[in-house]
């Protein structure tokens, strides 16, 4: 009797996009899929379909202009598939078709979301399912009334943007149909507007969603205290504000006499809140990236690399993530015994998971950039080859999409080093390990502690 393959919930999630990106690059690969009718190459094919299930936008060939009608729908489908989760639209089908889930199936879904509970399955699914798409049929329906009334763009043309770069936008995908990405919508204040607003839904994370109808006040001690939310919500939303903001300063602060210079201040304003805002994953541009000086650039590194919220259509190691391994700093500095946030104590488990997750993003940013640096000799040429590496990376790991320039450059081994790259920052870093860990050894004894210099 032949034994039965079971896969582990992490392993499914693996298999998942892998499925899907090989799907793409096969159809990609396609003639038709192009607008002059040629096989863009299996490389380049592979390429684009990984970055588009990955949510990332980093592009070795144009989007608008080198593919077809055809090859544009199947990146927006890679893009939605790759921004709600694999497994997430299966369970939909499940759903709709009146199959039963298996408890393991549920928990696969859970990991992809970030969730823990199984709880409520059915009903996390068609909530998250229901509030994508309205959200971006909203977001298409305004992009299509600015673009249609401003820049006269109507009909089948107008519709195409507009659905285009309401999915890309949501799913942080960083896609555009215009060559150079949002910079010409520089001053139009609206289209800026409208596409944070779906940036950062996208990378809140949907779990958070569902705490906001429960957000209420109440006074105690004259202030307004927010009650009944999670503890996920709270740093959520922390975290993103607190990026936001810094961000922004940060790009006025050192762009103002650079690339924001001779603009009118309420285009500073804006060109500095989405240049905060786009490095958290979200990939689209009003700003030449190229032409940002070296500490604008290395601020986005570490904004590409902190990234969304967990459970969100967004990549890097997550805003949670990063603000619980600031308050485990702050416990140690003041030789505390538990690490606490809002009041509420965070398990050491937790926490050393989020440890795990920060060391291995930065093993893998520091593996492909070194990599990178020895396969790509042109780049080399560069006066600031490594920082445009490094950036690359960072980017491809944080599925965000923004560019020095050196993309299409890029050499065969180069590109394989991204698609990595793109696909474990994607799926996780700590997910990739969970489905190599094929079992978990116990250990029933415990060793005599020593005590070590450490710094």
């Amino acid at each position: 009797m032949k034994r039965r393959i079971r896969l582990n919930p992490p392993q499914m999630i693996v298999l998942s996009f892998l499925f899907v990106i090989l799907i793409g690059s096969l159809l990609l690969n396609l003639p038709m899929a192009t607008n002059s009718n040629t096989s863009p190459g299996f490389i380049n094919s592979l390429f684009t379909a990984t970055s588009a299930t990955c949510v990332t936008g980093l592009i070795v060939k144009d989007t608008g202009s080198f593919f077809s009608p055809f090859g544009r729908l199947i990146i927006l489908c890679l893009i939605q598939a790759g921004g709600l989760g694999i497994m997430t639209f299966s369970t939909m089908f499940a759903i709709l078709l009146g199959r039963k889930l298996s408890i393991s199936h549920g928990v696969t879904v859970k990991s992809t979301l970030g969730q823990t509970r199984i709880e409520g399955f059915k009903n996390l699914v068609l909530y998250i399912i229901v509030f994508t798409f309205s959200v971006e049929l909203i977001g298409a329906l305004l992009l299509y009334m600015r673009w249609a009334t401003t820049f006269g763009w109507s009909g089948l043309i107008g519709a195409e943007r507009a659905i285009f770069h309401a999915i890309s936008a949501f799913c942080n995908a960083g896609f555009s149909l215009f060559s150079s990405s949002l910079m010409a919508f520089r001053s139009d204040h609206v289209t800026a507007t409208i596409f944070s607003i779906l940036i950062i839904a996208g990378g809140m994370g949907f779990v958070v969603f569902l705490d906001i109808p429960k957000l209420t006040f109440w006074r105690r001690d004259r202030a307004l205290i927010p009650s009944r939310i999670s503890l996920q919500t709270k740093i959520v939303f922390l975290v993103t504000i607190f990026l936001i903001l810094a961000g922004a300063l940060g790009v006025y602060v050192f762009e103002n006499g650079y690339a924001l210079k001779d603009m009118p201040l309420k285009e500073k304003i804006t060109s500095c809140l989405f240049t905060s805002i786009t490095p958290r994953t979200a990939g689209f541009n009003i700003l030449r990236t190229g032409a940002l000086r070296p500490v604008t650039l290395f601020m986005l590194i570490i904004l590409m690399f902190i990234g969304a919220s967990p459970g969100s259509t967004g990549g890097g190691i997550k805003t949670v993530t990063f603000g619980i391994i600031i308050a485990g700093l702050f416990s140690m500095l003041y030789n505390r015994d538990r690490i606490t946030l809002f009041k509420k104590t965070i398990p050491r488990e937790t926490y050393r998971r989020a440890a795990v997750i920060l060391l291995l993003g930065l093993g893998i940013v520091a593996g492909s950039t070194f990599l990178l640096s020895a396969t790509e000799s042109a780049a080399a040429q560069s006066s600031r080859y490594f920082l445009s590496i490094l950036f690359e990376v960072t980017s491809a790991f944080g599925t965000v999409g923004l560019s020095t320039g050196i993309t299409p450059y890029l050499t065969k081994l180069g590109r394989l080093i991204i698609i990595c790259t793109m696909f474990i920052g994607r799926v996780g870093p700590l997910t990739i390990a969970l489905a190599i860990a094929m079992r978990k050894d116990k250990i029933d004894c415990r060793y005599p502690e020593e005590k070590l210099m450490v710094g």
